[in-house]
């Protein structure tokens, strides 16, 4: 998800990592910043992970975690398909703001590794149509350590091609992005109906895994002695 994701990063986040103050000569240098910044952002997204692992393992009982994964592919397929109908929405505007000059100011600061890593960590805070992709898909995993993981994974799906990016400028021309980020809306309708799947309860391994209801029966029952 993060490495096909990645292209729709190189369009949308691409400008902002290019405006990083990365101003050394040397290679290597220039490689650990670009990895600062990029392990920020992955840090970031392993912490949304893991909380909502937490929270998921909470609130989302296990018996209803089908019901929840197709609910959650269908509102995914809706938004693809019927999204310009909608009336556009701010959510956190406020919180949107103060980030954006927080990010800002970033910028004007030297370009060390820890301002880097600081960045890239409040950087992953950006709203972004694919994050809301994996936060839903982790949200249905239950576990705060795998969803962690599984966010994690994510972000650092992200990183090779925004490394290559960043190492190599413009190299990347405003027209093969344009057309990474066209191929974006079929990658996220992927995603949407492999969660439907996984809810329908069909029996195929990793497509769509049989649920038993022992299972679930267990995983909510404290063992008796």
């Amino acid at each position: 998800m993060g490495l096909v994701g990645s292209f729709h990063c190189v369009g949308m986040c691409g400008p902002l990592a290019l405006s990083l103050p990365i101003r050394s000569n040397s290679r290597f240098i220039r490689t650990i910043s670009i990895l600062a910044y990029n392990l920020g952002r992955a840090t970031t997204y392993f912490c949304l992970g893991a909380f909502l692992g937490w929270a998921g393992s909470r609130l989302i009982l296990v018996t209803y975690q089908q019901a929840f994964s197709i609910t959650i592919g269908i509102v995914i397929l809706l938004f693809l398909f019927m999204g310009k109908f909608l009336p556009s929405m701010k959510l956190f505007s406020g919180f949107q703001i103060a980030l954006k000059r927080q990010l800002a100011q970033f910028l004007k600061k030297d370009n060390n590794t820890l301002n880097l890593y600081i960045f890239g960590l409040l950087n992953g805070l950006l709203p972004c149509g694919l994050v809301y992709m994996a936060i839903a898909s982790a949200l249905l995993i239950g576990s705060s350590l795998q969803s962690g993981l599984f966010m994690l994974a994510f972000g650092l799906g992200t990183l090779p091609l925004m490394a290559i990016l960043m190492l190599t400028g413009h190299f990347i021309s405003l027209s093969v992005r344009t057309k990474m980020k066209k191929m974006i809306p079929v990658f996220i309708a992927f995603v949407a109906i492999l969660m439907i799947l996984r809810g329908l309860n069909l029996g195929i391994p990793f497509l769509s895994p049989a649920f038993n209801s022992s299972m679930a029966t267990g995983a909510n029952c404290a063992p008796v002695h």
